[in-house]
C-alpha cells in the first residue's frame, strides 16, 4: 500500500484493469472487447500521440524496438511470425534464434540455456552454441579456472576447458587490462579514471615545472595532458603500483601520487623550512605563502627598491609572466610551465619526440631537456641502457 504522504505512481496500463480484459482457455487468452495480444495487453484505442508511442517504444541506441517489431501505444511487438516467441524483450532486443544450431537444429545444441541469444553452456562443454565437449573432468575444469581468490576466474572472465577467457579484450590484440592465467590481474585498479585506449598507469599530473627538476623516476606508467607535465612515478603490476625509483620512501600512494621531493627545493630543504610536506604540497605556516613557503607575506622592502630586483635584462618585469613581491617574481600559476628567476624559461620550449616533451624521458629545465639516467639526446629520444625498458 502506497504511503499517504508519497505520490502513487502512473501507471501505463493498470494491472487490474488489463487482466480483467482477459479470460484463460485451454492455455490462451480470449480478450475482451478493446484489448488484444497474446496477454491482452494491447489495447485497441490509443490514448498516446504516435510520436510519444515511438519515443517510448525505442531502444538505447533509439532504435524503435530494434528493428525487429512493431510498436502499440508505447509496447513493442516483436515480429515472431512462426509464433515461436523466439524474438522478445521490452524492445525485441532478444534474438534467441541466435543459440539454435544448424546442424541439430537444437537450441545451444542441447548442452546449455539461451538467454537473450546467448548460450550459456553446462559443465563440460563450450563453443557460441555449445557445440563442442572438453576432454577434461569437471571437476579439473573447476580446479583449472579457480583464482586464488577462490572465484572462478576472479569473477572477470568466463571457464572453457579449464582456461579462463578474461572479459577484457585489448584492442590492439595484445593482452587487455585484465589478464592472467585466472584473470587475477587487473591494470584499471592502477589508474585514477580509467580509459580503456590509455596506458595512463601509477601516473600523477605535475603542473609546476621546478617540481618536475627535482623529479627522479622511471620510464614506465604515463599519463599524457595538453595542459599539465607528467611525472612517471611507478609501474603497474598485475593492478597494484611499484613505485620508482625503488627504495624510494618519498614517493608513496595507491597510485604513486604522492611525491614529497617536490617539496624540496635544490639544496634539499623541506617548504623552506616554514612548512611541512603533505602528499607533495606544502602546507605553510602562518606568514609564509609558495609552492615552497618561500615568500614572506610581510615585506620591509619599498615597492621601487623591490621592482628593481625583478627586471630582467631588457627591463621588463618578471619577464611579462609573473608578478614581482619583496623584489622575488612569482611566475604566473595560469602558465605553470614558466619558471627561473626572472620568469624567463618556458618549461614547453623543449625538444619533442613522438608528440611527448623530452619524449616523456625526462624534464625540461629553461629549454633544455634533462634526461633521465640511461636516456640521452636532444629529446631523450636515445636509450644507451643495457636492457630496454
Amino acid at each position: 500500500m502506497w504511503p499517504s504522504t508519497e505520490k502513487k505512481p502512473t501507471l501505463l496500463f493498470p494491472i487490474s484493469k488489463m487482466f480483467s480484459k482477459l479470460q484463460c482457455d485451454c492455455g490462451k487468452c480470449k480478450c475482451e472487447e478493446g484489448w488484444y495480444g497474446d496477454a491482452c495487453q494491447y489495447p485497441t484505442i490509443c490514448n498516446f500521440t504516435r510520436r510519444k508511442s515511438n519515443e517510448m517504444c525505442k531502444n538505447s541506441q533509439d532504435i524503435i524496438c530494434s528493428n525487429a517489431g512493431t510498436c502499440h501505444c508505447g509496447r513493442c511487438k516483436c515480429d515472431n511470425l512462426k509464433g515461436n516467441g523466439l524474438i522478445h524483450g521490452k524492445y525485441c532486443e532478444c534474438d534467441d534464434r541466435e543459440c539454435i544450431d544448424e546442424e541439430t537444429g537444437l537450441m545451444c545444441t542441447g548442452h546449455g540455456m539461451c538467454y537473450c541469444g546467448n548460450c550459456y553452456c553446462e559443465a563440460g562443454w563450450h563453443g557460441d552454441k555449445c557445440e563442442l565437449q572438453c576432454d577434461i573432468a569437471p571437476w579439473e575444469i573447476k580446479k583449472k579456472c579457480t583464482s586464488p581468490n577462490g572465484k572462478i576466474c576472479s569473477n572477470r572472465g568466463t571457464c572453457v576447458c579449464g582456461e579462463c577467457i578474461c572479459h577484457d579484450v585489448d584492442p590492439t590484440g595484445d593482452w587487455g587490462d585484465i589478464h592472467g592465467d585466472t584473470c587475477e590481474c587487473d591494470e584499471r585498479n592502477c589508474k585514477a579514471a580509467y580509459d580503456r585506449y590509455s596506458d595512463d598507469f601509477c601516473s600523477a599530473l605535475r603542473a609546476a615545472a621546478a617540481q618536475l627538476k627535482r623529479a627522479r623516476n622511471s620510464n614506465s606508467c604515463r599519463l599524457n595532458s595538453s595542459r599539465k607535465m607528467t611525472v612517471l612515478t611507478g609501474k603497474c603490476e598485475c593492478g597494484r603500483c611499484t613505485c620508482f625509483p625503488p627504495g624510494e620512501s618519498k614517493i608513496y600512494g595507491k597510485l604513486c601520487e604522492c611525491d614529497d621531493r617536490q617539496c624540496e627545493d635544490n639544496d634539499g630543504n623541506v617548504c623552506n623550512d616554514q612548512g611541512t610536506c603533505s602528499c607533495g604540497r606544502c602546507i605553510c605556516k602562518d606568514g609564509w605563502f609558495g609552492k615552497l613557503c618561500q615568500h614572506p607575506r610581510k615585506c620591509n622592502m619599498a615597492e621601487d627598491e623591490s621592482k628593481s630586483y625583478c627586471e630582467s635584462a631588457d627591463g621588463v618585469l618578471c619577464s611579462g609572466k609573473g608578478s614581482c613581491h619583496c623584489g622575488k617574481c612569482i611566475c604566473s600559476p595560469q602558465e605553470w610551465y614558466i619558471s627561473g628567476e626572472f620568469c624567463e624559461c618556458d618549461d614547453q620550449d623543449c625538444d619533442k619526440y613522438d608528440g611527448l616533451i623530452c619524449t616523456g624521458n625526462g624534464i625540461c629545465n629553461c629549454g633544455n631537456c634533462e634526461c633521465w639516467e640511461g636516456w640521452t639526446g636532444h629529446a631523450c629520444e636515445i636509450w644507451l641502457g643495457t636492457e630496454y625498458p
